[in-house]
C-alpha cells in the first residue's frame, strides 16, 4: 500500500494550501462562536416528580401515593435508579435513567406511567403530579442583591418579583431568575373558634366555602344575537375587602359574612429564607444560564440590563455578589498562557535540536495548523471551551508537532546527503509515511476511548478524548500534506 499522500501535495502545493486556508479560517470563527462554560454539558437523564397534598403527613404520602408512583415508574423502559424523599405536604420522587435514553422520551414515557395510576391517587391533591427534567448545569452563574431604601421589603420583593426578574428573563442565554430572601403575599383568614362554636360550623366547612366561591371558571359557549359567545363565571376576589364579604352558609339556612368569623388581612407569608448583605436585609436574585450559552456573554449581557435598569430606577441598588464567570475567566486565560508557552518552548526546542531556522519554521507552522482547525471540530460536535476541553489542548500542545519534526529531520537527513529539497521531500516522506501514520492512529487508539466511559465520569470527560484526537488526526494531515510541501520549496 502506498502511503506516500505527501508525494501528491509536493507535485500540486495549491489544493493543499487551499485546503489548510479554509480550515484555518473555519476554524478562528468557530473558536470565536464557541461557548465558554465552566464544566461540559452533559444531558444525564434525570426525571423529577412532584406530588404536593397539604396537610398529608409523610408516612400517608408514602403509602398514597409515592408507593404508587414508584411501582408504576419502575417498569419504565431504561430506568436505573428511583429515589424519593417525603416531607410534610410534598413528595419529590429522583428517576434517573441509564446514559443511552433520549431524556425527552424518558420524560414522556414518566408521564404516561402517572397518567395511568392518576386515578389510583388521592382526589385531594393540590394539583397535578408535575413531571420535570433535571438540569444539571442549572446552577447560578451571578448573583445580584438588590436594594432601595425607599421601599419596604414588601414593596422591594414585589419589585423584584413584578419588574427586575421579568426585565432579565428576556435577556438572551438567562435561563432562570431565582429571588432569595425578601417575603411573600399573603392573605390570612384567622378564624375565631369562639364564633364558629356559636354558629354552629367548622373552620373546614369554611374553607371549603371560601375555596369554591373564591375562583374563576368556564362556563361553556352559548349564542347570542346570532353569534357564538363564551359563558365564564367570575368570582375571584379582587380585594381584601370583598374577600372578607364573602357570605358564608350556615347550617340552618343561615349566612353570615366571613369577618363576622375571624379576621381577614393583606399580609405576608412567614419568612423561609433570608439574605443580607453588610448585615442589612436585601433581596438577592441568582441567575442561570440556558444550555449551550456561554458563561462569559451571559454575564455581559446580564451586567449590561442591569445598567438600564438602574438608569430606570435610580433609586434602586443593583450589587454584584457572587459571580463564577469571573473563576471560569481566569481559567480560559490562564490556559491559553499555557498554550502559547508550551508552543514556545516546543520551537525552541526544535531549534536546538535541529539547528536551522528554516526547518524550525516549518515545524513551528504545524501547530496552529492542527490545533485551529480542531476548534471546528469541537463546534460540529457541540463542544465548549471549558475545564475539560482546555485540558486536553494544553495536553496536545506538545504532541502536535511530532508528526512534523519527525518529517522534517528525516528530509534534512536526505539533504545532508546532497539531495535537493524537492528530492529529499519526496523520498524522506515517502521513508517514513507508514511510521508517521501508525504513531498517530495509536495515539488515537489510546485517547478516544477516554470518550466512551460509562457512568456521570464519561459524560464529563467525553470531551477531553475526543478534543485530543481531533488534534492529533489534523497533525497527521498537516504532517502529510503541508510539512513535506513547505520543505520542498522553502528549505535550502
Amino acid at each position: 500500500m502506498n502511503w506516500n499522500i505527501s508525494a501528491w501535495s509536493i507535485r500540486r502545493p495549491v489544493p493543499s494550501l487551499v485546503l489548510f486556508m479554509v480550515l484555518l479560517v473555519v476554524g478562528i470563527f468557530s473558536f470565536q462562536s464557541l461557548p465558554i462554560t465552566r464544566f461540559p454539558n452533559i444531558d444525564i437523564p434525570l426525571i423529577q416528580v412532584r406530588v404536593y397534598q397539604t396537610g398529608a403527613a409523610p408516612s400517608e404520602l408514602e403509602t398514597q401515593v409515592t408507593k404508587k408512583i414508584e411501582d408504576a415508574i419502575a417498569g419504565v423502559n431504561g430506568v436505573k435508579h428511583i429515589t424519593s424523599t417525603l416531607t410534610e405536604g410534598a413528595s419529590v420522587t429522583i428517576v434517573e435513567f441509564r446514559l443511552e435514553i433520549d431524556v425527552d422520551r424518558a420524560l414522556n414515557d414518566v408521564k404516561d406511567a402517572i397518567a395511568r395510576i392518576r386515578m389510583e391517587l388521592p382526589r385531594t391533591l393540590d394539583s397535578e403530579p408535575i413531571a420535570s427534567r433535571v438540569e444539571i448545569q442549572g446552577l447560578p452563574i451571578v448573583t445580584y442583591a438588590v436594594s432601595a431604601k425607599a421601599m419596604t421589603a414588601e414593596e422591594l420583593s414585589w419589585f423584584a418579583d413584578d419588574t427586575l426578574t421579568r426585565a432579565l428573563q428576556g435577556v438572551k442565554g438567562v435561563a432562570e431568575v431565582r429571588r432569595v430572601g425578601g417575603v411573600t403575599r399573603e392573605v390570612r383568614i384567622a378564624l375565631d373558634p369562639d364564633r364558629l362554636a356559636a354558629q354552629g360550623t367548622t373552620a373546614g366547612a369554611v374553607n371549603a366555602q371560601v375555596r369554591a366561591t373564591n375562583v374563576d371558571l368556564s362556563g361553556g359557549r352559548g349564542e347570542l344575537s346570532g353569534r357564538e359567545q363564551a359563558i365564564r363565571t367570575l368570582a375571584n376576589k379582587k380585594t381584601v375587602e370583598e374577600l372578607a364579604a364573602t357570605m358564608i352558609a350556615l347550617p340552618g339556612g343561615k349566612k353570615v359574612r366571613l369577618d363576622q368569623l375571624g379576621t381577614v388581612t393583606d399580609s405576608i407569608a412567614e419568612p423561609r429564607t433570608f439574605a443580607k448583605l453588610n448585615g442589612e436585609p436585601i433581596v438577592a436574585l441568582s441567575l442561570s444560564r440556558a444550555k449551550g450559552a456561554s458563561d462569559t456573554v451571559v454575564a455581559e449581557n446580564v451586567e449590561t440590563a442591569v445598567k438600564d435598569i438602574l438608569k430606570k430606577f435610580p433609586d434602586v441598588h443593583m450589587t454584584r455578589v457572587d459571580n463564577v464567570v469571573e473563576y471560569t475567566q481566569g481559567v480560559y486565560r490562564s490556559t491559553m498562557h499555557t498554550l502559547l508557552e508550551g508552543a514556545a518552548l516546543a520551537i525552541i526546542v526544535v531549534l536546538v535540536f535541529l539547528k536551522d531556522w528554516r526547518a524550525t519554521l516549518i515545524a513551528a507552522i504545524a501547530l496552529p495548523l492542527s490545533i485551529i482547525p480542531a476548534f471546528w471540530a469541537m463546534q460540529v460536535m457541540d463542544f465548549s471551551l471549558n475545564l475539560v476541553s482546555l485540558l486536553a489542548v494544553t495536553i496536545v500542545t506538545g504532541i502536535l508537532v511530532d508528526d512534523a519534526i519527525v518529517e522534517i529531520e528525516n528530509i534534512v537527513r536526505h539533504m545532508n546527503m546532497g539531495k535537493s529539497a524537492y528530492r529529499a521531500s519526496l523520498e524522506a516522506a515517502d521513508e517514513i509515511g507508514l511510521a508517521v501514520i501508525a504513531i498517530t492512529f495509536t495515539i488515537i487508539a489510546v485517547f478516544t476511548p477516554v470518550s466512551f466511559m460509562g457512568g456521570i465520569a464519561g459524560q464529563y470527560f467525553k470531551q477531553f478524548g475526543l478534543v485530543v484526537a481531533f488534534a492529533v488526526f489534523f497533525s497527521l494531515l498537516v504532517a502529510r500534506l503541508v510539512t513535506p510541501m513547505l520543505a520542498a520549496y522553502f528549505l535550502r
